[in-house]
């Protein structure tokens, strides 16, 4: 069997003589893994970079064997980003989020296309689409069955003034309820809410402590694994976008 669809290169690793076992995500076939012969070589290599987007071809006698893979390049995403470290490392946790978050042969279109878009205007600058990464987290823990609930207030129902979320429960605590429990809620950015209000980097930075606690507590923890290293060094660069503008700001 066989199937063509437009992709996003997730991982390869080297295989063989020239070879590479790549992961790709594609619409309608989810995580896929497949061999690309000749994937290491000069005229492939820059082809299967994580990132990058590509009409991918898979063939394989069986559906669950291997299966070799064959491409071509859509979007050179990876390349793109190359020359600026806070798109490379923002690229960098996307895709090993993706990567180690799903599960394999499982079609998420939502995920899918969340990722193609973020990917997509990446090309603008990594302060440009640092909110969507953010929901793009969110978005994984919905889709894995460990959604936030940021409607409405846990402990009164209202649904205005609302700026923390439970650690425990996932949902949301306005600013009278959780005034006595400050110390331990999660602070909620306005823009996780309300999408397209503005961020920054202290914005970001909460959100990823916000989405990472439940990411880290909720999937990768029960399944005894840390986050992508990918995703810390993304939040390391976020915090080190404050202490830039603190100077900035001295």
């Amino acid at each position: 069997m066989d199937w063509q669809e437009p992709g996003i290169i997730l991982a390869a690793r080297p295989y063989g003589e020239g070879g590479a076992i790549v992961t790709v995500m594609t619409e309608s076939h989810g995580l896929h893994r497949g061999l690309a012969r000749g994937g290491t070589s000069r005229s492939q290599v820059s082809l299967w970079q994580p990132g990058n987007l590509a009409e991918l071809r898979w063939t394989g006698r069986l559906s669950d064997q291997l299966g070799t893979l064959s491409g071509e390049m859509v979007h050179p995403a990876a390349a793109l980003a190359m020359d600026d470290p806070f798109a490379l490392s923002l690229l960098s946790a996307a895709t090993a989020m993706a990567l180690e978050a799903l599960p394999e042969r499982e079609p998420h279109p939502a995920v899918f296309g969340a990722l193609v878009s973020l990917i997509g205007h990446l090309a603008g600058g990594a302060e440009g689409v640092m909110a969507d990464y953010c929901h793009f987290e969110a978005l994984l823990l919905t889709t894995l069955g460990y959604g936030l609930d940021l409607t409405s207030c846990a402990a009164t129902g209202a649904r205005e003034g609302l700026i923390w979320v439970s650690p425990r429960t996932g949902r949301a605590v306005s600013a009278e309820a959780g005034a006595p429990y400050a110390d331990r809620l999660l602070r909620l950015p306005v823009f996780m809410r309300d999408i397209g209000a503005p961020s920054d980097a202290r914005d970001w930075a909460a959100a990823m402590a916000l989405t990472g606690h439940f990411l880290s507590r909720d999937l990768f923890g029960a399944q005894h694994r840390g986050m992508p290293e990918a995703r810390q060094r993304l939040a390391d660069r976020v915090q080190a976008q404050i202490g830039e503008a603190q100077i900035g700001e001295s």
